[in-house]
């Protein structure tokens, strides 16, 4: 089944759950076993990822993990919705990350967002592995290429 855009919409990973409800989340956190099982625990809130929806040209290149990611974008709000979903727990709680950060924006407000910083803040890319670390910006990079189509000049 094709992705509706109540799908899109009902995802939480950008508007119920926060960027500051993830950063509260870390200092809460002791260690970094407990902030692998909330991240794990993230991904689990990804919404249904739709099987024809698994072609190769939603396919994100430049992970280790299979990723797939679609859009949607709403004319009405101006947003961009996105979904993602991976084969990897880790790499599903990673994505969620990025749709808490990138999820029902608008495509410059996307654009603007520096998703590098915030995992330097969640201090990510030094507890995650260097090819992870590039398949977290594969998503994000193939996110960027798709919110630069909607923006007008």
């Amino acid at each position: 089944m094709t992705a509706t855009k109540q799908q899109f919409l009902e995802n939480p990973l950008g508007t119920d759950v926060t960027l500051d409800d993830v950063r509260e989340a870390f200092e809460l956190l002791g260690d970094w076993e407990e902030r692998y099982a909330y991240i794990i625990d993230l991904g689990k809130q990804l919404p249904t990822f739709p099987d024809d929806e698994r072609l190769e040209e939603n396919f994100v290149h430049g992970c280790q993990s299979q990723v797939w990611l679609i859009h949607h974008y709403d004319e009405d709000s101006g947003k961009l919705f996105l979904l993602i979903d991976s084969d990897a727990m880790i790499v599903r709680g990673l994505a969620a990350i990025i749709l808490v950060a990138l999820n029902g924006r608008t495509p410059r407000e996307l654009l603007a967002t520096d998703v590098d910083e915030l995992f330097e803040q969640l201090d990510l890319f030094r507890h995650i592995s260097p090819t992870r670390g590039n398949g977290l910006r594969a998503m994000v990079g193939k996110i960027r290429d798709i919110a630069a189509q909607y923006v007008t000049t």
